[in-house]
């Protein structure tokens, strides 16, 4: 008996970016690994890699995520 179940057909209006082939797909075609989604319409997966590029991109300048302790916070102890 296996203990996780392989899903192979996704819901109706699942939308997935498939990394590996760079293509849109609806339902779980590819592994988990391999994917990114899911998305609510063919549109947004189609915009997968964009949107992950304005992800990192306000992430690496987001002022908070690169802020260095300052000296005087850490002597309270």
């Amino acid at each position: 008996m296996a203990l996780f179940k392989k899903r192979t057909v996704g819901k109706p209006g699942e939308w997935f970016y498939c990394l590996e082939h760079k293509k849109v797909e609806e339902g779980p075609e590819c592994p988990a690994k391999d994917r990114f989604g899911p998305y609510t319409s063919r549109q947004e997966a189609q915009r997968a890699m964009e949107t992950a590029q304005e992800r990192n991109l306000e992430w690496e300048t987001d002022p908070k995520w690169h802020d260095r302790p300052n000296p005087d916070e850490n002597a309270g102890g």
